[in-house]
């Protein structure tokens, strides 16, 4: 796969897991950086979730975990919103933070609950 057809599928695939409008405001960053933003929708996105091995909410799932994991708070909202796209309720994303309770600590899980609730707030 050339590096348009990459891109191409990162842009396909975000589109199943986020609004036109998340797009948007996300892809403002090629504004900063096109070459960063091609990395990140060309090998992220076109690569790494497109594969088949993982449905996008089983990679989700792992984000989530791995975000909460190093503390990376910054782009937990992101990823939050993109599980309940692609059908993960909100229950599995409370569950899902409670189970990393118990490995990387209760600060971190605390952290995580609450841009999680400000994200299923906004959904209602």
């Amino acid at each position: 796969m050339n590096k348009e057809e990459r891109y191409d599928l990162g842009i396909k695939t975000l589109k199943k897991m986020i609004s036109d409008e998340s797009l948007n405001t996300i892809g403002n960053m090629k504004n900063i950086s096109p070459d960063f933003w091609d990395m990140i929708v060309g090998f992220g996105y076109g690569e790494v979730y497109a594969r088949e091995g993982l449905s996008l909410s089983k990679r989700e799932i792992v984000t989530i975990t791995s975000l909460i994991t190093q503390g990376a708070f910054d782009q937990l909202e992101f990823h939050i919103r993109a599980a309940l796209q692609v059908g993960l309720s909100e229950n599995d994303i409370i569950e899902i933070i409670i189970q990393c309770a118990a490995y990387v600590g209760f600060p971190k899980a605390c952290q995580a609950m609450i841009i999680a609730g400000k994200v299923f707030q906004e959904k209602e």
